[in-house]
């Protein structure tokens, strides 16, 4: 606990330039991506019992489900906007968009606590103002092994390192999507993170996937996702390579009846969307079958859903929209526009 302690003290990120704020290394490099706005010097902190009226929608959560329960990204409720609240049972994590003193923390955990079935054994602050974002035990444990539970599949966290657990909460949707039309399908699955997708995939029935991902360390955990849920590692492919030097490999291995591209908006040098997703799009020609189809994910609350669409249009003319989701109820957008979105195209 003491070294966590200290790490409060490490530098802080540098101040969004228009903003405001403090931000993850370049503004949307994050699938958290930025609060949605900030409580005025007066509101300061706010008074932690008028959280709860803003959840009466989400509360009481039970069952085994992974839920997000206040997602302040979203711009709703601009005293809250800092902070999202992420329920993997019976783990409660909260994450912070701004300093807040653990005294704080802990009431707003205290106040959740009798809402929550089953309670909450282990309780998480992590400091997302905070360029390595560390995560801060405030109550028991920690779980010798965390997942996200949904839908019938399991999939690991990790509450240690970096920034993200190695879930995304809002894409419950996208891989319901994919899962429903997996079956009897070859599909591509591109900066695959965790491979949940493919573990969606498997489990709807799909023949094979391949997963594609720079990092190593997090098609590993890909691979151990899939064995969790009883799927034979070897239906999936697993590459740690960079997809802008790969299409060659790529098209050996298709083509693709399905393609899933949900890539970060900005990812350090390797992926900026105006710079390269012009680039995916123009080869999707060469991966999908005659009939095969693109699912296409945005979550940038700096470009928002209108720059894909554009770029989808312009590059891609062949491609048919088929359907348009958002991530649900449980991430209300103040912008209609930013938030998650995902298009199903066919060719």
């Amino acid at each position: 606990m003491q070294s966590l302690r200290q790490g409060l003290h490490r530098r802080l990120c540098p101040v969004h330039p228009e903003k405001g704020f403090k931000t993850l290394n370049a503004p949307g490099s994050d699938r958290q991506g930025e609060p949605g706005g900030q409580p005025s010097p007066a509101s300061w902190p706010p008074a932690p019992e008028t959280l709860l009226p803003l959840l009466r929608h989400r509360l009481p959560a039970t069952g085994p489900e992974a839920r997000r329960l206040w997602h302040g990204r979203g711009g709703t409720a601009i005293d809250w906007s800092w902070l999202s609240i992420d329920w993997y049972p019976p783990v409660l994590h909260l994450i912070a968009y701004r300093e807040i003193p653990e005294a704080f923390a802990r009431q707003l955990a205290d106040l959740l606590d009798p809402h929550l079935q089953p309670r909450p054994a282990t309780v998480y602050l992590q400091r997302r103002d905070l360029c390595d974002a560390p995560h801060l035990l405030l109550q028991g444990e920690h779980p010798a092994a965390p997942v996200a539970r949904e839908n019938g599949l399991t999939f690991r966290l990790d509450f240690g390192r970096g920034r993200n657990i190695g879930f995304f909460p809002d894409m419950a949707a996208g891989r319901r999507w994919v899962r429903e039309r997996a079956e009897g399908k070859r599909i591509l699955n591109l900066f695959a993170y965790t491979c949940a997708f493919s573990v969606a995939a498997l489990a709807g029935g799909a023949v094979q996937v391949v997963n594609l991902d720079m990092n190593r360390n997090v098609l590993a955990r890909g691979r151990e996702n899939h064995l969790l849920n009883g799927i034979d590692p070897r239906r999936a492919g697993f590459l740690a390579h960079d997809l802008f030097k790969s299409f060659g490999k790529l098209r050996r291995l298709g083509p693709f009846d399905l393609v899933i591209a949900d890539p970060p908006d900005i990812q350090g040098a390797s992926f900026r969307s105006e710079r390269d997703w012009p680039k995916l799009l123009r080869k999707l020609p060469e991966l999908l079958t005659a009939n095969g189809e693109f699912l296409a994910c945005v979550s940038s609350p700096r470009l928002g859903r209108r720059f894909l669409l554009e770029m989808i249009n312009r590059h891609t003319p062949f491609l048919q929209l088929l359907e348009k989701r958002t991530a649900g109820p449980d991430f209300p957008e103040r912008d209609p526009d930013k938030g998650l979105h995902l298009m199903l195209y066919t060719r």
